[in-house]
C-alpha cells in the first residue's frame, strides 16, 4: 500500500521541529523545495537533470528488458 503525502505530513513537521528548530507556521509556510534544501546533506553531490541520452538508454533497457 502506498502511502499519501499527507499521512506523511505529522513525520515531517516533527523532523522539522527537532532538526532544524522550526515552528509549525514556519514549517507549514515553507515550500517543498525549501524543505528540501533545509534537510540536504550539504555534503551530497546535487543531482543532475537527466539527459536526453540517458533516457534512451532507459528506455532501450526497459524494452529489452
Amino acid at each position: 500500500m502506498t502511502r499519501r503525502f499527507s499521512q506523511e505530513l505529522p513525520a515531517l513537521l516533527s523532523l522539522a521541529a527537532r532538526l532544524l528548530h522550526w515552528r509549525p507556521h514556519e514549517f507549514w509556510s515553507a515550500t517543498p523545495a525549501e524543505l528540501v534544501m533545509a534537510l540536504a546533506d550539504p555534503r551530497a553531490t546535487p543531482a543532475q537533470p537527466m539527459t536526453r541520452q540517458t533516457i534512451e538508454q532507459l528506455m532501450e533497457r526497459e524494452r529489452n528488458g
